[in-house]
This record gives C-alpha cells, sequence and structure tokens, in this order.
C-alpha cells in the first residue's frame, strides 16, 4: 500500500488535517500550562462545548455559509466568557495551592460541563455538516482531497504563526513571558499579575472552543466526545514539551501520523503506538523534544 501513490497521499492528507486540528486545541492547554502552571482537565471538555456551540447556532438558523462560521466565532465567545468566569472566581484562588487541589478543581469542571452538557442537548450524537463553500473535493492531480480538510491543514500553521508572533514580537508578549518567568519581579514593576493570568486562560478556552467547533464536521458531537481529545492533547504537550508552542506543533504532527498510520497498518495496535512513540521521546528527552528541564517558578 505504500508503494500506492493514492493510498499515500489520502493518508497523509488525514494525519495533516488531524494534527492540525489537534494542535489547534493542544496550543490552548500549552499556553495554560506554560504560564499559569495548571494542569487544566476541563480543557477537552471546552473543547465539548465549543463543538456544541456551533451545533446549537446551525439549529437555529439552518447550515448555511454564514451560520457555521458565525457558529465557530460564538463558541469562542462562549468559551471565553466561561473562562474569564471561572477563572475570575474560582481559579484564581487556586494558584498558591498545591497541585492536587488544582486537578480535582479541573476534574470537577469536567463533571460539571459533561453533566450540564447532558441536561442541555440530550445524550444523542449529532452530526455537522460541512460549510457550503468547503463542502466538496480539490482536485490535487492524482486524487480528490475534501475542500474542509484541506483547510483544517492550513488553518493549523496559520494559527501557530499567529501565536508566535504575538509571544515574541508584541509588548502583551513579553509580559506573558514575564509572567511565565517570575509573577513576584513582574507584579513589583506594576503589572497587574492577575490580570495577564486571567486573559491567557481566556485566550486557551477560545482556543479549544473554536477547535471544537471546527472538529464538529469531522467527528460526532456527543457526550463523552472530550475525553479522547483531553488524551491526545495532553499527549502532544508532554513529548512536544510542557509549554512550548513549536513542541506542541511537532507534537501535534508526529501524534497525527501515528494515529492515522497505526490505524490502516496496525489497527489493533493502535492505541499502544501512540504510547510507545511518547515513551521513546521522554527516554530520549524527558522534557520534551522542545521543553527545558522544569525549574520551580515560585
Amino acid at each position: 500500500m505504500l508503494t500506492n501513490p493514492v493510498f499515500l497521499s489520502i493518508q497523509v492528507l488525514n494525519a495533516l488535517a488531524l494534527s492540525m486540528n489537534l494542535f489547534i486545541i493542544a496550543s490552548g492547554l500549552t499556553l495554560i500550562f506554560g504560564v499559569l502552571r495548571i494542569i487544566n482537565f476541563a480543557h477537552g471538555a471546552f473543547f465539548m462545548l465549543g463543538a456544541y456551540a456551533l451545533l446549537t447556532v446551525l439549529q437555529w438558523f439552518g447550515e448555511t455559509e454564514a451560520a457555521f462560521w458565525s457558529g465557530v466565532l460564538f463558541a469562542g465567545v462562549v468559551l471565553a466568557a466561561l473562562a474569564f468566569v471561572t477563572e475570575r472566581f474560582l481559579l484564581r484562588h487556586l494558584y498558591d495551592r498545591e497541585h492536587l487541589l488544582q486537578l480535582v478543581f479541573t476534574f470537577a469542571l469536567i463533571l460539571i460541563i459533561e453533566d450540564g452538557a447532558k441536561l442541555f442537548w440530550g445524550t444523542s450524537q449529532h452530526s455537522v455538516s460541512y460549510p457550503p463553500s468547503l463542502a466538496g473535493a480539490v482536485d490535487l492531480g492524482i486524487i480528490q482531497y475534501p475542500a474542509y480538510l484541506l483547510f483544517l491543514s492550513a488553518v493549523g500553521p496559520v494559527v501557530a504563526i499567529v501565536l508566535w508572533l504575538v509571544f515574541s514580537r508584541s509588548r502583551w508578549g513579553r509580559v506573558v513571558r514575564a509572567a511565565r518567568l517570575d509573577r513576584e519581579m513582574l507584579g513589583a514593576l506594576g503589572t497587574n499579575v492577575r490580570s495577564v493570568y486571567a486573559l491567557v486562560f481566556v485566550v486557551g478556552a477560545m482556543l479549544a472552543g473554536m477547535g471544537g467547533a471546527l472538529a464538529a464536521p469531522r467527528v460526532a458531537v456527543g457526550p463523552g466526545m472530550d475525553a479522547t481529545v483531553i488524551i491526545n492533547s495532553f499527549i502532544i504537550v508532554i513529548i512536544g514539551g510542557l509549554g512550548s508552542l513549536w513542541g506542541s506543533f511537532v507534537g501535534s504532527l508526529t501524534l497525527g501520523f501515528v494515529i492515522v498510520f497505526g490505524t490502516v497498518f496496525l489497527s489493533e495496535w493502535e492505541i499502544v503506538l501512540v504510547y510507545v512513540m511518547m515513551a521513546a521521546v521522554l527516554m530520549v528527552r524527558p522534557w520534551g523534544l522542545f521543553g527545558r528541564p522544569m525549574q520551580g517558578r515560585d
């Protein structure tokens, strides 16, 4: 099969589309951990709410072009609002507490969000159609490939470059990096560190929500859809290096190709291959491909 250019091209493109969709979601988790040093188990639940937000807009206004892209933006806004309230009234009281309390809190968020989603949207699975402008296929010469999946493959690098420019070239990015390295010193210089933390958590949740909305046409929208995503997101963050944007990008590509080609060639071992890959990376680089040995923040 590897000698068949049509088959190989399809699988490579499938892997790219999956990788870039995962990167959009995992980049938010990377951002939150890199700055706040909180392992947000609820990130997958934010992803699920983003998909449900898009589904709701489409149910209200029909599956039109405007409704789809408005739904993606609506997902980001809804998750930003939820993240702001969560950080402002709950999470910020746990920054100086032990990590176990933070883990318990984010796990409790999962239970609350999942039960709330079941009450509001039910337990059935739903499907979302591609937006009309991307519903067809693109002729790539040797194959025709769904336009929406090509869009996903392209939007991932765009998100990566935008995030890199913001955090590497802007004043706000410098402030965020300073908060990550020494929040006490940054506060002593007059910066409102709590506001920086709140904004970082909001942006991370927005990425999860919009990633969920963009993923909705290629997955079944329903309860439990967050479980696989949060596992994959943590794997990406771990193998890429905790807090590393480009590490998450490379980690997403690595995981996407392992999942797609593992499913095709070793379907019974696909889940095992993911963890074998992660173990192999950590044996060579215990802090991840682009990470650095952890140092205390306080």
